[in-house]
């Protein structure tokens, strides 16, 4: 006892003491992280080599714009965080690579080498980065599972100031726009949701939980089956639309009429 007494009592005791405390904690802090952190799209699907394959694809085709580390340049945002999901809608849907720099990607045929292999090892790459948002299951963007009546309320809520109410999009300030939604697969709109692509705001699940994201698809995917009773739609842009088209139309049938009636009188005198 009386070693460990006078070792207590050495001045450099302390120190050892508080290194050693926050060596304990380190460690702690890294099993936490490492076992609540979402795992990789790579590890979650079993597929290890997910990221290093991914790493090698951003390096090829991404790295221009975002950096080699994808920290982000003055041409294109740091991607760090912002997880799978976020890279699955943007390169399925054609919008990344982008092909020219501009106020908002629009959407395109993918490019020759992206599929969904190189879609998945790419996600799985940035989703090391930092965590974020991952690619929703099926289950989640199931349309047969949520109640488009809700949907169609939340949607009307939230959503048709951009969209339109029956998703036809529209357009917004300094060049951007709202697209269109008909194109979009129920995975592609739960990921614009959770993301917030470009103008868009992020609706995370505390904003608008999982079940309602899926009664708010289950609303986009019915409206898009629906037929127009009353004959042409004109895009369901809206009245104003209408209200074009039957003033054109309107005073366009007026004038033929009158240019029709005067010229019958003018044959018979």
């Amino acid at each position: 006892m009386t070693r460990i007494t006078a070792w207590r009592r050495h001045p450099l005791a302390r120190y050892a003491v508080l290194i050693l405390a926050l060596a304990l904690v380190g460690m702690v802090y890294a099993a936490f992280v490492q076992a609540g952190k979402p795992a990789d799209a790579a590890l979650a699907a079993g597929k290890v080599d997910d990221v290093a394959e991914g790493r090698s694809l951003f390096v090829a085709h991404c790295s221009s714009c975002h950096g080699m580390n994808a920290q982000g340049t003055a041409t294109a945002p740091t991607l760090v965080g912002v997880g799978a999901a976020a890279v699955d809608f943007q390169m399925s849907t054609g919008r990344m690579p982008a092909a020219n720099p501009g106020p908002q990607a629009p959407r395109k045929p993918p490019a020759p080498w992206v599929d969904e292999t190189t879609t998945r090892q790419v996600a799985a790459y940035v989703q090391s980065l930092g965590g974020g948002p991952q690619v929703p299951g099926a289950e989640q963007v199931d349309a047969k599972l949520g109640d488009a009546g809700k949907g169609g309320e939340l949607f009307r809520a939230n959503c048709i100031q951009c969209h339109n109410w029956v998703g036809a999009g529209g357009a917004l300030t300094q060049g951007k726009y709202a697209p269109n939604l008909n194109e979009a697969t129920p995975t592609q709109i739960y990921e614009a949701m959770v993301t917030g692509p470009q103008a868009m705001p992020v609706f995370n699940d505390t904003t608008i939980t999982p079940e309602e994201k899926r009664s708010m698809i289950a609303y986009i995917t019915e409206v898009r089956e629906q037929q127009d009773p009353g004959g042409f739609g004109l895009g369901r842009i809206g009245p104003v639309t209408e209200g074009l088209v039957a003033w054109i139309v309107g005073l366009g049938a007026l004038a033929l009429a009158a240019i029709w009636i005067t010229a019958k009188k003018r044959q018979k005198s």
